[in-house]
């Protein structure tokens, strides 16, 4: 069962919640083992990062192409391994460790759940997981860190009378086959998700096992699904003149819910006969990906707390509103997510461990400026995120900014070769006599002179632009579609 673990284990790529360590070190091309101590400091380096953020698995022994190497330490020294959270890491921090043996090979796999205080290894410094980064963390980051963890606590709390028996049994084998744990539920449910508790004499689940896997959802949370409304017009209207079309309530354990709300979603999303290249084709009036992950991340993060109100989709003629319980919890602010800064941080990280490993949550961190992008790419106005009292939204719009000959002229370009500015500059000249000079690209992109003559010389440099003329401050768009 180790073997097969393992492979499993070896099958997935680094991220938020997996990790690979080697125990080697390579100087000129040649292979030596690293010395226990800079080993045990760098294991203690990822798990508390990962404590300190989502929680997650550590295999020792391991390459980062994901070769089995293992570790080649004598019994002493592989102590001073599994040792080292409890002694390297400041509050002591409780990770299980397990040997385990692939073939004449030593590795050591490390499991370590969310906490609740701030870790910090030797020297002071205090770390956080964001997908495949371990991040060391600034003075002013830990103090919000703290912060935010005190608000953490809800999906951890035991229900009254609340038993392993309430509990979908099918769900959860389903959940364990997708997410390729080795073991039967119940195990893998207790020991890599913290999810139930064994000190009675029947294991107890919390409050994040029975949102996601109840048999009866509303029994332990009146408000945990989502309420998708279809509006008439562009604003909503009350009395008489209530234009409601359409109305479906959602309710079920989270690991059915998103599918079960998309699947229904989807058929209210508007295909659009476009005229591209002599052709009509079909185009939808919102990015798959953006609506899709802006309910996602309302499931994933939502103030589970806030027991009177559901996740709402709202849609109308020209947007659609997905609202969430709850604030962005600090350390995240609007202001960040608008800047479409990678960051992360889960308020309700038993949770999200579940969606993740389901596939729902592929990119942690990176899923609001992929948002941005996709809209971008679509010709659409940017996501606007909003916070009305304890309701966080996000709208997306389906006017078109771009008309289609400028867009699929834009869309020749990648992310490597234009940023956002750029882009939008060259929107407007494409659309506008296809020329522009300096001052109108410090105008549209609010940039200073020495950052718009350096974005001008890229795309110069990558043929997308050239002078006029020898000298010159002013540009011509080459077309060359």
């Amino acid at each position: 069962m180790q073997a097969e673990e393992i492979g499993l284990l070896l099958k997935q790529e680094r991220g938020q919640f997996l990790d690979f360590v080697s125990a080697h070190e390579y100087r000129r091309g040649l292979g030596q083992k690293k010395h226990e101590e800079d080993l045990a400091r760098e294991i203690v380096r990822v798990l508390s990062g990962m404590a300190n953020a989502d929680g997650g698995t550590v295999l020792v022994g391991v390459e980062p192409d994901k070769s089995v190497t293992g570790i080649p330490y004598n019994h002493d020294e592989l102590q001073t391994l599994i040792q080292a959270p409890q002694h390297l890491i400041r509050p002591e921090l409780s990770a299980s460790c397990e040997k385990v043996r692939l073939g004449n090979l030593q590795l050591l796999k490390f499991e370590v759940a969310s906490g609740l205080e701030i870790y910090r290894i030797a020297g002071g410094r205090s770390f956080y997981r964001i997908a495949a980064e371990t991040a060391s963390l600034a003075g002013e980051q830990i103090h919000s860190l703290k912060e935010a963890k005190k608000n953490v606590f809800y999906e951890r709390q035991q229900a009254l009378n609340a038993t392993w028996f309430d509990l979908d049994t099918d769900l959860m084998q389903s959940f364990v086959d997708k997410a390729q744990q080795g073991h039967e539920p119940q195990a893998v449910l207790s020991q890599t998700y913290h999810l139930l508790d064994h000190s009675r004499a029947i294991p107890c689940p919390n409050m994040a096992a029975l949102l996601l896997f109840a048999k009866d959802p509303p029994r332990w949370h009146p408000r945990a699904g989502i309420d998708f409304v279809k509006y008439e017009g562009t604003e909503r209207q009350h009395g008489s003149s209530l234009n409601v079309v359409k109305r479906i309530r959602f309710e079920a354990p989270l690991v059915r819910l998103i599918d079960e709300a998309v699947g229904r979603i989807k058929e209210h999303i508007r295909e659009r006969t476009i005229l591209h290249d002599l052709f009509f084709r079909e185009r939808l009036e919102y990015p798959t990906f953006a609506w899709q992950e802006a309910l996602v991340n309302a499931v994933a993060h939502r103030d589970y707390s806030l027991t009177g109100t559901s996740i709402e989709v709202w849609m109308f003629d020209d947007h659609i509103t997905v609202r969430s319980p709850g604030l962005p919890p600090a350390p995240v602010t609007l202001e960040q997510l608008r800047q479409q800064k990678t960051i992360h941080f889960s308020r309700n990280p038993l949770i999200v461990r579940v969606l993740a490993d389901l596939g729902y949550l592929r990119e942690i961190g990176e899923g609001i400026p992929r948002m941005f992008q996709e809209m971008e790419n679509h010709g659409l106005h940017p996501p606007e995120l909003a916070a009305d009292g304890f309701i966080f939204s996000v709208t997306l719009r389906n006017s078109p900014i771009y008309d289609d000959a400028t867009l699929r002229w834009l869309n020749q370009f990648g992310t490597s070769q234009i940023n956002v500015r750029q882009r939008r500059l060259l929107a407007y000249a494409y659309c506008h006599g296809k020329t522009f000079s300096t001052a109108e690209y410090e105008k549209f992109a609010e940039v200073d002179r020495d950052t718009a003559y350096r974005e001008i010389r890229s795309m110069v440099k990558n043929g997308i632009v050239a002078p006029l003329k020898p000298k010159s401050r002013s540009y011509r768009i080459i077309e060359k579609l």
